[in-house]
């Protein structure tokens, strides 16, 4: 590449990723990754767009996106070199889809509402499975937050009818699921055992979530940072008193975490 190609084609990307990963005269660290290696880097850098979003920071979205592009062209040159597909193919393939599966905007089918359009989506998703023989669940990516996949597989299961009608009876399967952990600490089962009844609780505290029209990981995430701005406010009033945070007792720090909870709560 010449250092006056054009900063905004992204052919200058990819000549720069070629030239990372061009044996010999290339980048070491660049030279030695594969999908399994990089793959965690893609997940982060994913997950900083969404910090930047946000945190209402444009500047840092745009670094953001483009370190996830940078990812999506590094996946592009492995599989290239290794003569599976190219990144034309990667364009070639999300054109095809984004015009196969919106033929209310690029076809004659008419689709009114956001809703459905969503629903819309879906039959196509289904019927691309159906073509290619996948199962239901075939296709939801193991490697999502654990939340998020639990909330995918549950709205899976309720196309095909496996579902609740409504929240309220989930919640006495929620006291079930509690029941049957209670009963397994009672015994002193091992970990694995305590693990797979803790893992039933937060499953059906997903499905609890997804009946009440939430999303798990959105009232999760809201409760860390109120958890994280509370304790923030008990950290102060320690430091106010002249004392460290381990030096309060437990019965000072709940005093001041309720505190903190009553202002909040007088604020609204």
């Amino acid at each position: 590449m010449s250092t006056n190609d054009d900063p905004r084609r992204i052919e200058t990307l990819l000549a720069i990723m070629a030239r990372l990963r061009t044996p010999e005269t290339g980048c070491p660290w660049d030279l030695e990754q594969t999908f399994a290696t990089i793959a965690p880097y893609t997940l982060e850098e994913a997950y900083e767009v969404a910090d930047a979003i946000e945190r209402h920071d444009m500047a840092q979205l745009k670094d953001e996106l483009g370190d996830l592009l940078f990812q999506v062209v590094f996946h592009a040159r492995m599989a290239e070199e290794a003569g599976a597909f190219g990144f034309p193919d990667v364009v070639q393939a999300i054109n095809d889809k984004m015009i196969r599966r919106h033929p209310h905007v690029f076809g004659d089918a008419d689709v009114a509402t956001a809703d459905a359009q969503t629903a819309a989506w879906e039959e196509h998703k289904r019927k691309e499975r159906f073509a290619k023989g996948a199962g239901v669940m075939d296709d939801i990516p193991v490697a999502l937050p654990a939340l998020t996949r639990a909330l995918k597989i549950q709205k899976r299961a309720a196309t095909v009818g496996f579902d609740w009608k409504e929240a309220r009876p989930i919640f006495a399967k929620l006291d079930e699921e509690i029941g049957e952990l209670r009963d397994a600490m009672s015994q002193n089962a091992p970990k694995e055992k305590l693990a797979d009844e803790l893992g039933d609780i937060l499953f059906v505290v997903v499905n609890i979530a997804r009946h009440l029209g939430l999303k798990p990981e959105d009232a999760l995430s809201g409760t860390n940072r109120k958890f994280l701005r509370r304790f923030a406010f008990v950290e102060a009033k320690a430091q106010a008193s002249g004392k460290a945070l381990a030096d309060l007792t437990l019965e000072e720090m709940e005093d001041a975490w309720n505190k903190a909870k009553r202002e909040e709560q007088a604020i609204g």
